[in-house]
């Protein structure tokens, strides 16, 4: 509110340069949250069930979350437990690896529950933990001790 108003110049071109960069920016700070789909029948093979249990093992792996759908056909409405049970047993396989976001629920003739992929996702089985480890000594040398 400066008496005589005071105007200030500036170089557009830096200014869209300086906000672009900035948008780059916040974009880079965000994650893209990705959601794979698998489609199962309430009788479902137990090979082709192992089949899919390990799609949906490779998208968590992947850090994607998995919507399981259960379709239901003509008499099978009858049976949702089955679709239910189904679903359970996929979650109690999936524990290490992944939590359930939204327990199953009915929306028509599909039951739906979406998993997503644990956050603590340690070191492989295997493998000793990092900070056990001691360095390997080094090759054709005999530990140098200083007295």
């Amino acid at each position: 509110m400066a008496r005589p108003p005071v105007a200030k110049l500036m170089d557009y071109g830096k200014f869209k340069y300086e906000s672009a960069v900035k948008a780059r920016e916040s974009r880079k700070n965000q994650t893209q949250t990705v959601v794979k789909e698998i489609k199962l029948r309430p009788k479902i093979d137990p090979h082709d069930y192992g089949t899919k249990k390990g799609h949906v093992e490779r998208f968590l792996k992947q850090g994607h979350k998995v919507k399981v759908t259960i379709m239901f056909r003509g008499r099978e409405m009858a049976h949702t437990e089955l679709g239910r049970r189904l679903l359970e047993r996929l979650a109690t396989d999936l524990v290490e690896i992944a939590q359930v976001d939204s327990p199953a629920r009915q929306d028509g003739r599909n039951m739906i529950t979406v998993f997503s992929p644990r956050k603590t996702q340690g070191a492989p089985k295997g493998a000793p933990p990092a900070a056990g480890r001691a360095a390997p000594p080094a090759a054709g040398r005999a530990p140098v001790s200083t007295p």
